[in-house]
């Protein structure tokens, strides 16, 4: 495992000023996220926010990668991710905290990085010719919420007990939001290219031609009858994470200064800090 960090180049910006960028662009989003019922955040401040998750990820990367003790490392995300997604079940199936317009929070970032991580390990034990539990790490994570679902249909009884696992101790991806397929797939080709920079940016900024253009074009096309291809740039705009890539090249290899905890707090404070904030204003509104 690697334990330091190399620099790459003079200049350039360290992981924290990644985090830094990472963080306001998600906020950005995320307020439009909450408050876009009033008609009075701009659409741009979404697609400015295209930019957060790569980001963040490819700080995860770096982060897992040169830790000294990946199991604390995991631990503090995993912990964030178990609390969140338990309340994000008693929201989605129970109606608890739900806004009186039916919204409720659906951020599930920490859930994606809890299933990479594992994932992440599952391909190191692998390298490392540790077959059976790198097969595990890597091939379970991906089937749980097939496993999940089949099983809720067959064991009805299960369903519930199932539900709220699959929601916070063994977490479960999806296929919309934060933890879906594209942004597995984002992270995992992250991590497999993370030895070699230039090929690692330019195997995302591939995979992003492919799911910001090719997968929401195809995607739209059948949602939408009337749909045109420049779309892509106004409502179905995901390519915008691709301007990712050039922040990834200026990355310097160095970690930066402090505010680990301000990043691991932030993120639940600030979603259920604008939630309770949109629901004054929804009150407010109607």
């Amino acid at each position: 495992m690697e334990t330091t960090r190399t620099l790459t180049k003079t200049g350039g910006i360290t992981e924290t000023g990644l985090k830094w960028i990472a963080l306001i662009t998600m906020v950005l989003d995320h307020i439009h996220y909450f408050f876009g019922f009033t008609g009075m955040i701009p659409e741009w401040f979404s697609m400015v926010g295209r930019l957060g998750a790569p980001l963040f990820l490819f700080c995860l990367v770096e982060g897992f990668t040169h830790t000294r003790n990946r199991k604390k490392y995991f631990a503090k995300v995993y912990i964030l991710s178990a609390a969140m997604s338990l309340l994000l079940f008693f929201m989605a199936f129970a109606g608890v905290l739900v806004r009186p317009d039916g919204f409720y929070p659906a951020n599930g970032m920490m859930t994606t990085f809890v299933i990479l991580m594992i994932i992440w390990q599952g391909i190191d034990w692998l390298g490392q010719k540790k077959i059976l539990p790198g097969l595990v790490a890597v091939i379970l994570p991906l089937v749980w919420p097939i496993l999940v679902s089949w099983l809720s249909i067959e064991y009805p009884v299960l369903a519930t007990p199932l539900g709220i696992a699959a929601y916070s101790v063994l977490p479960a991806w999806g296929t919309t939001g934060d933890s879906s397929w594209p942004v597995l797939v984002m992270g995992l080709v992250l991590y497999l290219f993370r030895k070699r920079r230039r090929v690692q940016v330019a195997a995302f900024s591939v995979y992003y031609i492919l799911y910001g253009v090719v997968y929401m074009i195809l995607m739209a096309s059948a949602m939408a009858p009337d749909f045109v291809w420049w779309q892509i740039f106004t409502q179905y705009y995901e390519i915008y994470g691709i301007l990712a890539a050039p922040l990834m090249l200026w990355y310097n290899g160095q970690r930066g200064g402090g505010h680990k905890l301000l990043f691991y707090a932030f993120y639940p404070t600030h979603i259920y800090l604008l939630y309770a904030l949109s629901w004054g204003v929804y009150l407010l509104m109607n």
